[in-house]
């Protein structure tokens, strides 16, 4: 195989399909490198895509070129809009899709990606130049030794990865895959980079033709879709006259369950000193929920069918880490599931991220500026948070070999602009996830808006095609007009673009039938609807980024700030920030300190 590449993207899951594609379509020589080319963009947990706040993420991953939202379209046996009863800021997204379906379309778009080249073996060892300043090759398990200017590192849950079924343990990034040992060592001994571990899971699957559903409460789908632009018909996809929706379905554990956690507690390996490494919060295990809420006698139990050629169902709710015999009992304690014949285990996997702090807005490591990396080796969780991350750190990589200014999402601009500037200012203890009440602008941040957010910023670095970009700008077109036709035309002493801003007016409503696509209405009804709070929002913005406008040196001497205080010291030093907009959103950093900062950089004292 060739050993000269512009960019090498290591792993092929959500953020390293992402990272290639993106690399790809700006025109860089890219070869994507995974330990098993036939689990290409595995659905690893649930097979679902987008959530609160998450499917903001995949339409921005949509609006930047990226994949996520047509594959997603394309596999999906559900779909339904989120809290769609309230203001449109937080609706989202969100669809179950077919798993194996999923993978295969995803393999397919990246084997026929110009550009792109696949390859199957496990990346072992970085070799820097001679000067430290940049990696210079990857060493495989094979021996080749692949050159490349720019690198991508998306290796999920494998870098050191173990897997935990009570006190059994066994080595692995996810169940049938080997863990990836070797890079993590090359990590912190041949680059020198702070590693710190984190921890996830996943529960139990069961057959369809075990479970009782009359216990629980069904969940229809509806119509809608994630991408913005047509779905790219040279791929396969779910055949909705012969595939119907799929329902899912929502149950509750029992007091039985609850006996069954309390009594084997001690033999849970988070709770028995076994897990050294924090999980996530906000996804708690069923042993987590039990013991933190140990007044509910019951927890909501989710049903979701993992394919619409499988029987296979994914419990979700009931994520453990438990012994085997254990999660038996607990399944058939959970009123449906007494007959429920368990197909695949539920574990916890530890894995090694590489502490943040290292990191910068381009998602490139500050010591190593040809690195990146995306995903939960970012400390994060989620296949959208990774594709998200993935697209930004493949298109930079491509950009830096370019010698072009990089791709960088604000908070202000999108979703993933508030998960990366999250992670380069904020103390990462636990696995990081997307919510909306992380955005500060969650108006300007709409899930409805975001092909209007990036689309432009897409094009500007290569990576939207010429028919997505030409649809774009159709439908810019039309939203224009129809807006300035509201704006012109009076009625009742109003204009319709005032009474359509009434908060129970609609754009049927004020306006009437209309030959203008329905996404056009929307857009003009929720343009209306927020024009005065987004106002303000934009003024917030614009308060923002006059700090971001002060530019921080990298070697700046916080220690010859008298005043400052000591923690803002570590922190500042810890972090590195680049501007004073970023200094200011570090945890522990405070507006004292930040107008210290400013006065210090009047002066010319950097």
């Amino acid at each position: 195989m060739k050993k000269n590449w512009d960019v090498i993207v290591i792993g092929g899951g959500h953020a390293g399909i992402e990272a290639a594609l993106a690399s790809a379509r700006i025109g860089a020589d890219t070869l994507l490198l995974t330990q098993n080319l036939d689990h290409i963009g595995q659905m690893s947990c649930n097979p679902c895509i987008g959530g609160i706040a998450k499917g903001h993420v995949v339409r921005e991953i949509d609006a930047l070129g990226g994949e996520m939202g047509q594959n997603a379209d394309a596999t999906s046996i559900q779909f339904r809009m989120l809290n769609s009863s309230r203001g449109r800021a937080v609706w989202s997204p969100r669809c179950q899709s077919d798993k194996i379906l999923y993978q295969r379309r995803m393999k397919h778009v990246v084997e026929r990606t110009p550009n792109l080249s696949v390859h199957m073996a496990e990346g072992m060892r970085f070799i820097p130049d001679a000067a430290r300043t940049r990696v210079a090759a990857l060493e495989t398990i094979y021996g080749d030794i692949l050159e490349a200017k720019a690198f991508v590192i998306c290796s999920g849950t494998f870098l050191r990865g173990l897997m935990h079924f009570g006190p059994r343990q066994l080595s692995g990034g996810r169940q049938g895959d080997p863990a990836s040992d070797a890079l993590s060592k090359s990590l912190s001994d041949d680059l020198g980079l702070e590693l710190m571990r984190l921890k996830t899971g996943t529960p139990c699957r069961i057959l369809a033709r075990s479970i009782d559903f009359a216990p629980f409460e069904r969940q229809d789908g509806e119509e809608g879709k994630f991408s913005f632009f047509a779905t790219d018909k040279d791929f396969v996809s779910i055949d909705r006259g012969s595939v119907p929706q799929m329902a899912c379905w929502i149950g509750h554990t029992s007091d039985a369950t609850k006996k069954v956690i309390e009594d084997n507690l001690h033999l849970s390996p988070m709770y028995n000193g076994t897990i050294k490494a924090i999980g996530t919060r906000y996804c708690p295990s069923i042993e987590d929920k039990v013991s933190r809420f140990a007044d509910k006698s019951t927890h909501q139990v989710f049903l979701e069918p993992e394919g619409a050629y499988t029987e296979e169902y994914y419990l979700n709710g009931v994520s453990t880490s438990l012994p085997i015999d254990v999660q038996v009992a607990i399944v058939k304690s959970i009123p449906g599931l007494e007959k429920a014949e368990i197909s695949r285990y539920a574990y916890a996997v530890e894995y090694d991220v590489i502490s943040p702090h290292q990191t910068d807005n381009r998602l490139g490591l500050k010591a190593w500026p040809n690195l990146f990396t995306a995903g939960q080796i970012n400390g994060t969780s989620g296949y959208e948070e990774a594709g998200g991350q993935g697209l930004v750190a493949g298109a930079n990589a491509a950009l830096h070999v370019a010698g072009k200014k990089p791709l960088t999402l604000t908070r202000d601009s999108s979703y993933i602009g508030v998960m990366v500037d999250d992670l380069v200012t904020k103390d990462i203890t636990e696995p990081y996830r997307l919510f909306t009440s992380r955005a500060e602008y969650r108006l300007l941040l709409r899930q409805d808006n975001a092909d209007r957010r990036l689309c432009a910023l897409a094009a500007e670095a290569g990576l939207l095609s010429g028919a997505k970009l030409n649809a774009f700008r159709e439908k810019e077109h039309l939203i224009i007009e129809e807006t300035a036709r509201l704006r012109a035309t009076r009625h009742h002493g109003k204009t319709l673009w005032e009474t359509l801003g009434g908060n129970e007016a609609t754009y049927a409503s004020v306006v009437g039938d209309s030959h203008l696509p329905q996404e056009i209405r929307d857009a003009c009804e929720a343009d209306a609807h927020y024009e005065p709070y987004i106002k303000k929002e934009l003024a917030l913005v614009a308060d923002q980024k006059r700090l971001e406008d002060w530019v921080m040196p990298l070697d700046f001497d916080y220690s010859a700030i008298p005043s400052l205080g000591r923690e803002a010291i570590t922190k500042l030093n810890r972090y590195r920030p680049s501007t004073l907009g970023s200094a200011a959103r570090i945890d522990g950093v405070n507006p004292a300190d930040i107008a210290l900062l400013q006065v210090h950089l009047k002066r010319g004292k950097g």
